[in-house]
């Protein structure tokens, strides 16, 4: 019998949910999403990140690292002892888990900064831990940051998504807002600091596709301080929304797109007010632009947002249940979890948006979140 065996660049699988009303669920329905896209994905990654899960911690920054050797940690320990208030640290909690194996050392840290160092370095609060994300995933070998955000954490592995899920306790984890990848790379590597999902400071990115704008996005990001260093084209992307959207001060509409803009022929055919705006909108940004296939989700403290390429080169559907908003590459991702009142398929480069409600209209929990 002959196989005719084929690169797969449809591969990669993503899912999200958020609750508009900051009710927390754990850690077992974003799993079971996941896992209904499991051919997606080939074991070479899977990752996941999750908002609200540290309300006792809510004020400090959460830093999960990863540590290929003990050196790296020591290194890094002391980096941020002189350059952070260290509240707490420890292990991050994991079992073992089939699927997984050779985990590096795995640790949390719950940082604050001190005023009185920002005041020497005349320096903005989440500038200063960008910049320190920044040397440590650079300059320190065999330490890198997986997520750096507060009040909320990414958990990622080698390994396929539910095995990454189990490993990490996530049903001992409750969370407003979950979002899941299952890698299957294609031209990069299948390693722990490479799967999804990247982040920084409370922005989360997963994505489905390949950036063949990589080069220059690295390169413009780099003009402005950011280092790429985790060997994945999707990591621009992390750091691109925290400039346009932190940074430049962006809408998340405008942001989105700013990456992925209209074409000039749709722009030439638009009214005088609404192409002037496009026109300079792609002349300022036209380096972040991203181009190549890609479905992305982000995750943030304040909601979630699902976006695709503009011409919708992967496929991205969005679904509705009460105060809850979906995401998938799949509808069936989407109704494992859920029976939506709305199903929809987003056209090209539009943006499906959610934000939280304030927290004075939020749900009260009775129940705390997990140990720490």
């Amino acid at each position: 019998m002959h196989y005719r065996f084929e690169k797969d660049m449809s591969a990669c699988g993503l899912t999200g949910f958020i609750n508009r009303d900051r009710k927390r669920v754990d850690g077992e329905a974003i799993m079971s999403s996941i896992c209904n896209m499991d051919e997606r994905s080939n074991g070479q990654g899977g990752g996941f990140a999750a908002y609200g899960i540290y309300p006792e911690h809510k004020d400090d920054y959460a830093f999960h690292m990863l540590y290929t050797d003990i050196d790296a940690k020591e290194i890094t320990e002391k980096y941020l002892d002189r350059h952070f208030l260290i509240i707490e640290d420890g292990e991050l909690p994991t079992r073992k888990t089939a699927g997984i194996v050779d985990p590096p050392v795995i640790w949390r840290y719950f940082l604050n900064v001190d005023e009185e160092v920002l005041h020497m370095n005349a320096c903005d609060e989440e500038d200063y831990v960008v910049e320190a994300v920044m040397y440590i995933n650079a300059e320190i070998p065999g330490a890198f940051v997986m997520s750096s955000g507060k009040n909320m954490g990414a958990f990622k592995a080698v390994g396929f998504p539910g095995a990454v899920g189990r490993f990490y306790k996530l049903d001992e984890y409750k969370a407003w807002t979950w979002i899941a990848h299952g890698r299957f790379p294609t031209n990069t590597p299948g390693w722990w600091g490479g799967a999804h999902p990247f982040t920084l400071l409370d922005w989360s990115i997963v994505h489905n596709g390949e950036i063949s704008s990589y080069g220059i996005n690295k390169r413009y990001l780099e003009m402005f301080g950011y280092k790429a260093t985790l060997m994945t084209d999707t990591e621009v992307t992390a750091y691109l929304f925290d400039m346009l959207l932190r940074r430049h001060k962006l809408s998340i509409e405008v942001a989105t797109m700013a990456i992925a803009a209209p074409f000039w022929s749709q722009i030439d055919h638009l009214p005088d007010g609404e192409r002037k705006a496009l026109t300079a909108l792609r002349q300022v940004y036209g380096s972040g632009l991203l181009n190549g296939p890609f479905a992305f989700i982000l995750g943030h403290k304040d909601g979630m947002v699902g976006i695709n390429d503009r011409i919708k080169l992967r496929p991205l559907v969005a679904a509705e249940q009460g105060n809850t908003l979906y995401v998938a590459n799949e509808e069936a991702a989407i109704r494992e979890i859920a029976s939506p009142d709305r199903v929809w398929m987003p056209t090209a480069g539009e943006p499906v948006i959610a934000n939280l409600k304030p927290e004075k209209d939020s749900i009260k929990e009775k129940t705390s979140c997990i140990k720490v």
